[in-house]
């Protein structure tokens, strides 16, 4: 609409300009042209400015990097099958008896069963019956003849043990000295020193021996009750593929001697 209006006022000036001209000076038309000339010139050559009004730009947010968990890989934790625990044959006492430090009567005594103790088998012994048991009242180890407890349980998947005596040597007393052994026919007679003893540890002395009888190896264990004993006889034969032996010892209430040889055990 603006160029069409500015060139209809044009046109009027000029309209006014040409009917004036009659009356003005030529110097007068030609500055009146001009100016005609470029104000039309400035109307058609004007490019309007256009102030645009700026868009806001929003500032982005921020949006925070999630932060990335690692999920932990889960290792099975093996699961430990433990190893099943052997049950021990168990014992109940069914007499009034002993239980002793080897295996066999010979041995001194370690402490007293009541009908009902109860015990669990720990070892046998290769040369006798006789159990080692750990008895639940006594709290130790010890041996037992296995026609004084009722056993529950298979005691041939028990080892046997070599380990006769728990005590340790005594250190009040020394074995015999003197020991002499001497053959008469199918006998052998042993025979020591005696050891003095106070009355109050005298438990006499004990003869591990193996001897030959009808044929037959025999581990044979023998002990005397006092000091005063000093001599001891055996039967002892041909027929057995090993040599015949033993040693001896003292012994006190606190346990035993250390062993002394029987020498020159006379072969038959």
């Amino acid at each position: 609409m603006k160029p069409i209006l500015i060139s209809l006022l044009v046109f009027a000036l000029l309209g006014l300009a040409c009917d004036a001209t009659v009356f003005l000076s030529s110097d007068a038309r030609a500055t009146l042209t001009a100016t005609a000339e470029t104000a039309t010139a400035a109307a058609w050559t004007r490019t309007p400015t256009r102030t645009s009004t700026p868009t806001l730009t929003s500032t982005p947010s921020i949006t925070p990097t999630a932060t990335i968990t690692l999920t932990p890989t889960v290792t099975d934790t093996p699961t430990i099958t433990p190893s099943p625990t052997y049950d021990f044959p168990k014992v109940v006492v069914n007499k009034q008896a002993f239980c002793r430090y080897g295996p066999a009567p010979a041995y001194l005594t370690a402490g007293d069963l009541k009908i009902g103790d109860t015990g669990t088998v720990r070892g046998r012994f290769r040369l006798s019956t006789w159990l080692q048991v750990r008895f639940d009242r006594l709290g130790y180890f010890c041996w037992v003849a296995p026609s004084v407890v009722d056993v529950t349980g298979d005691i041939t998947r028990i080892n046997y043990t070599e380990k006769l005596n728990a005590l340790d040597p005594s250190i009040y007393y020394k074995a015999p000295t003197n020991v002499v052994a001497t053959r008469d026919g199918i006998r052998v007679v042993i025979t020591w020193d005696q050891v003095h003893m106070t009355a109050d540890k005298d438990r006499g002395y004990f003869l591990d021996l193996f001897v030959c009888q009808d044929g037959n190896y025999l581990w044979w264990p023998v002990s005397f009750p006092t000091q005063n004993t000093t001599h001891f006889t055996i039967k002892d034969e041909k027929g057995c593929s090993q040599p015949s032996g033993g040693t001896i010892y003292t012994v006190e209430k606190h346990g035993y001697s250390n062993p002394e040889t029987i020498p020159n055990w006379p072969q038959p």
